[in-house]
């Protein structure tokens, strides 16, 4: 324990002894029967008894001395509860989240002519990534991202202005000489992230949200690493992020797209900015969980174990003023 205010102590010294000095040199006149105050064997000092209501008002002063130079523990652990779930965001970074939102032949399809350039799907992915962790104040929410290998950018936090900071920072560069796309792999991270900082009370409240614009194409199989998931109790949501037709009917993306539904989780086809942040909507909208997070507390405020002890004492002591036996001046 330290004071962040210990000059305080010693005024607070300095009046307590100034007071204990003139209790000690003024004599107060105590009621008594005259007629018997003469006799030799009666005690004329006061009983050390009757000094109990000062003494007691001198431990609320000491008390209220210790308070006001405002006491607090160093470190300290603390666990925090909210209404929220464990969320790892699973971005692909692939060379080809690099090609302009909207680029897909369904979508270029539906495109007015001489429409300048938008963003790419990495940036409007980032966009809606963005609103969604503005919008989960309570829930703990990593990232991860994932192109030839997976990589863990942020573990579960509830610092999201930290979290958005590194979503920022995620570009092309960030991966520099990969390109394939190991969904596989990622799912298997993002598993193993939520395996690590699991709290007793987050089974049934883990959630994977993938976002991602192709096949898996190197690594694990996507739907062997689903079933780990499944039975881990972990629901998985895919964004497909401007998805060719043909991929889309790949047998490979329909019986991973198969598995995610079958588990629990969603599956949103995210051809424009406009579907993207309403798959973002909607994923946000899923039911809420209790979950327990133990951070360290710097400076902890302590003043009421002393301020207590004051009010209690100080009422001590006023009470006992009240009984005739303790009122030591006529």
């Amino acid at each position: 324990m330290r004071f962040l205010h210990p000059e305080l102590g010693w005024w607070a010294l300095a009046i307590f002894g100034a007071v204990a000095l003139l209790k000690w040199r003024v004599r107060w006149r105590f009621a008594a029967f005259t007629s018997i105050l003469p006799l030799k064997r009666f005690p004329r000092r006061a009983a050390l008894l009757r000094r109990a209501p000062f003494a007691i008002l001198a431990i609320a002063a000491a008390c209220t001395g210790v308070a006001f130079m405002d006491p607090v523990i160093p470190y300290s652990q603390a666990d925090i509860q909210s209404r929220g779930l464990d969320i790892v965001i699973l971005l692909d970074l692939s060379s080809s989240m690099q090609e302009e939102m909207g680029s897909s032949q369904a979508s270029a399809a539906h495109k007015p002519p001489n429409t300048p350039p938008g963003p790419t799907r990495l940036d409007a992915v980032k966009n809606a990534v963005r609103r969604f962790v503005r919008a989960r104040r309570d829930d703990r929410i990593g990232l991860v991202v994932f192109s030839d290998n997976p990589y863990v950018i942020s573990p579960l936090t509830f610092d999201h202005e930290y979290l958005l900071h590194y979503v920022d920072m995620v570009d092309d560069k960030i991966l520099q000489g990969e390109g394939q796309t190991a969904i596989g792999d990622g799912l298997a991270l993002s598993d193993y992230v939520l395996y690590r900082q699991a709290t007793p009370n987050s089974h049934g409240h883990q959630v994977i949200v993938l976002f991602t614009d192709g096949e898996n194409n190197r690594g694990r199989e996507p739907v062997d690493v689903m079933k780990e998931a499944t039975a881990a109790d972990i629901r998985v949501h895919m964004v497909g992020v401007d998805l060719e037709s043909q991929v889309k009917e790949k047998p490979a993306v329909q019986t991973l797209v198969r598995a995610i539904v079958e588990s629990g989780g969603r599956y949103f086809d995210a051809t424009n900015e406009r579907s993207l942040l309403a798959a973002e909507r909607e994923i946000d909208s899923i039911e809420k969980g209790l979950l327990t997070s133990r951070v360290y507390v710097r400076d902890v405020p302590v003043f009421q174990w002393f301020a207590i002890p004051a009010l209690i004492a100080l009422a001590a002591a006023v009470a006992l003023r009240s009984i005739p036996y303790f009122v030591d001046q006529t």
